[in-house]
């Protein structure tokens, strides 16, 4: 057990600044159903989607229903409100879904240039979705993907961080739903 990770262990960022309790979209019914064939809700996610140097750093297959008629964009953004900073870590933010899709693939979010989808800046200003990688020693870390089902499509969000985004679909969010799956080295 790391040193550093004992020491950090009681240091959470929480879930106040996770954007699903941001002003722009907590209000939203909670009516998407957000589901994985790679790990059950509240479960470990496996050592295949952990980050770089621990797993595979392979995105999570993710399927949804629910999305209202009126859907014409859905946005997934996914963070680790466990880590031991001020903010939860920003793994992936996800713009430009069709509506008429309701799954992703495990991988798909793995290129700067995913299929079907806009990548945004995750915690480290890259493009690509980065799996769990936890300070050794700090505990099991919950890892919530969110998604948010929009009435009307975004302008371009090639580069978008979270905080763009959630400016950007300020009352267009006419559903959510949430997965949490958990990590611990």
């Amino acid at each position: 057990m790391s040193f550093v990770g004992r020491l950090l262990r009681p240091i959470r960022a929480g879930e106040t600044h996770l954007a699903s309790n941001h002003p722009s979209v907590r209000l939203a019914a909670e009516s998407l159903t957000l589901s994985s064939d790679t790990f059950a809700a509240d479960s470990p996610i496996p050592v295949r989607c952990a980050g770089r140097g621990v797993g595979d750093n392979l995105s999570p297959q993710l399927s949804w229903e629910g999305a209202p008629d009126d859907t014409q964009e859905l946005v997934l953004i996914i963070e680790d409100p466990s880590a031991p900073l001020p903010r939860p870590f920003v793994h992936a933010v996800v713009t430009g879904i069709a509506a008429s899709m309701n799954s992703l693939a495990e991988g798909a979010l793995n290129a700067t240039h995913a299929a079907h989808v806009t990548m945004g800046l995750n915690g480290f200003h890259q493009r690509v979705y980065l799996g769990p990688r936890p300070v050794p020693g700090h505990g099991p870390h919950d890892y919530v993907f969110q998604l948010f089902a929009l009435r009307r499509q975004l302008p371009e969000t090639n580069r978008a961080t979270k905080g763009r985004v959630l400016r950007l679909i300020d009352g267009l969010v006419v559903a959510r739903g949430r997965l949490t799956g958990t990590y611990e080295p």
